[in-house]
C-alpha cells in the first residue's frame, strides 16, 4: 500500500506516494523522473543504479525508499552541488570533475555503467583524492561496463584526481593539459 513519504534528493526534500518497500530507484525514476540512475540488473551486481546516501554509494535498485527517510540521496544530477558544497564553493560547477574526466577521456561509450562508475569515483575521491591505480581499481570493483573501456575509466578518475588536487591547491589547470595525463 502506497504511502506519503518524505525523502531529500539533490538537497531538496520532495513528498513521494510509494510502499516502503518501493525500490529507491524506481521512486527515483518514474516520481521524480531523474535520468542518471539506471536499471542494470535489478540485484545490486552491476552499479548502474548507484547514488549516494549521506556520501556513500548505494545500489538503490535493492534499498527501499523508506531505508534513505531522514538522508541525504545524491544522484547523477545532483554531483556538482554535492561537490560544491564539499569543497565550499559559492557556485557549483556544471559538472563534477569526475563527469567532466568521463567526457575528455572519451571513457562513456554506450552509457549503461556510466552512472554508477561516476557516483563509485566520486565517493572515492572524496575520501581518497589521490588514489593510485590498485586503489581505483579495487575502488570500481563490482562495477561493470559492457563496452570494456575500464583503461578510459582509470585515466578519467586519475584525470578528475589531479584536476581536484590542483584545484585544492589554488592551482588553475586547464582542461586537457594536466600534467601527466594525455588529452
Amino acid at each position: 500500500m502506497a504511502a506519503e513519504l518524505t525523502i531529500k534528493v539533490n538537497e531538496r526534500t520532495v513528498k513521494v506516494a510509494a510502499a516502503p518497500e518501493t525500490p529507491l530507484l524506481y521512486v527515483l525514476s518514474n516520481e521524480l523522473l531523474l535520468q542518471g540512475p539506471r536499471y542494470g540488473c535489478g540485484l545490486a551486481q552491476c552499479g548502474s543504479c548507484s547514488v549516494l546516501v549521506n556520501g556513500v554509494e548505494t545500489r538503490s535498485c535493492v534499498t527501499p525508499v523508506s531505508a534513505v527517510q531522514g538522508k541525504q540521496v545524491t544522484t547523477l544530477e545532483g554531483l556538482p552541488a554535492w561537490y560544491a558544497k564539499q569543497k565550499k564553493l559559492a557556485q557549483p560547477p556544471a559538472l563534477h570533475p569526475v563527469q567532466q574526466a568521463m567526457i575528455d577521456e572519451q571513457a562513456v561509450q554506450c552509457g549503461y555503467c556510466f552512472n554508477g562508475m561516476i557516483i563509485k569515483a566520486s565517493e572515492l575521491l572524496s575520501k581518497n583524492p589521490r588514489p593510485d591505480e590498485t586503489q581505483i581499481r579495487s575502488a570500481m570493483n563490482g562495477h561493470l561496463c559492457r563496452c570494456g573501456t575500464y583503461p578510459r575509466i582509470i585515466k578519467a578518475i586519475q584525470r578528475a584526481s589531479k584536476v581536484m588536487h590542483s584545484a585544492q591547491a589554488g592551482g588553475s589547470v586547464a582542461r586537457g593539459q594536466e600534467e601527466g595525463v594525455n588529452a
